[in-house]
């Protein structure tokens, strides 16, 4: 059954709808050049981590998030989004089993209040769901109002995995890692915290030109690049990265098994960013099939989202056969 807010609207005038939006768009980091300082380097060089001697925490709490989200009715043009983020910190200790250690979810509507009828705005109030509001300028074109709720959903699924990491930091034993994915420069905290890194799957910002930018698109597998520091970008905070590929990318694509992994600013980073490389290169197995990014998931976040999708909302997400035509027949 639908969220009984859903009903709410629906019950007040919205017209029923059932586009789902590509579920498959990771996060929205698109960027232009941004640059990049040297730290192991002045220039970028590769390392082989084959020989390192990999990292081997006694304990492992490792963070990922999921959205869920479709557009359930329109107000006029308006379209009035139900959204679904939860995220979830799953652990594992000596007898290698991964346990929920904590999660968060929150379901959530997504339009512009005042561009919506009286009826409307008064059953979502009543209803008592959170509201997230677009901004004026993003209401009018229907496509560009789900463009910024897909913006919009995004900034709450990362808020509830920034909460929810921080507060597994207070929690950390003292041979204890957090390994999140995504960024941690969002995040004072965790940026500065030895035992947090980042995994990044998705390559939209551009840190290197010319001969360092194929060096490190062109990384062989089993190699990480030089640890190097990105330029700061707005409020984010300084910290350490370098590029790790997981798999031969010859044959398939460049970005194919390449991950960025981001660690914090300090000399102990650079020390041991081989051993933490092939440490990481060893959570490949088993591999995270059948999802589509197998090759740059590690199979402990995989199983975080697994474990996510299995206590969203069934309804979120409508059959692909709702949108067939209804005939009568």
């Amino acid at each position: 059954m639908p969220s009984s807010w859903v009903d709410a609207i629906l019950a007040a005038g919205a017209v029923p709808a059932s586009y789902v939006p590509d579920a498959s768009a990771g996060r929205t980091d698109l960027e232009g050049f941004t640059g990049a300082d040297g730290v192991e380097d002045d220039e970028l060089r590769t390392y082989c981590v084959a020989d390192a001697r990999p990292l081997a925490p006694g304990a492992v709490a490792f963070l990922d998030g999921i959205e869920q989200w479709r557009v359930v009715g329109y107000g006029g043009v308006t379209p009035i989004v139900r959204g679904y983020v939860a995220a979830a910190v799953r652990r594992r200790g000596p007898d290698r089993r991964l346990r929920t250690a904590g999660e968060v979810s929150r379901e959530l509507a997504i339009t512009r209040l005042d561009a919506l009828a009286e009826p409307l705005r008064r059953a979502l109030a009543e209803s008592g769901v959170a509201v997230v509001e677009l901004a004026e300028e993003d209401a009018g074109q229907p496509t560009r109002a789900i463009q910024a709720a897909r913006r919009e959903l995004e900034r709450a699924r990362l808020a509830e995995e920034r909460g929810l990491a921080e507060r597994c930091l207070a929690e950390l034993g003292p041979d204890e890692w957090l390994v999140v994915d995504g960024v941690l420069s969002d995040s004072a905290a965790l940026s500065a915290h030895r035992r947090a890194i980042g995994v990044i799957k998705s390559h939209g910002a551009q840190y290197f030109e010319g001969a360092e930018l194929e060096r490190a698109l062109t990384l062989p597998a089993g190699h990480r690049t030089s640890v190097f520091q990105p330029r700061s970008r707005g409020a984010r905070r300084a910290i350490y990265s370098w590029y790790l590929r997981l798999w031969p990318w010859e044959g398939n694509d460049l970005l194919y098994g390449l991950l960025r992994v981001e660690a914090h600013a300090d000399a102990a980073t650079v020390a041991r960013a081989s051993a933490l490389s092939a440490w990481l290169m060893r959570e490949r197995s088993p591999l995270s099939t059948p999802d589509a990014r197998w090759d740059r998931l590690l199979y402990p976040i995989h199983d975080v989202e697994t474990y996510l999708r299995s206590r969203a909302p069934r309804d979120v997400l409508s059959h692909p056969a709702s949108r067939l035509p209804r005939t009568g027949s």
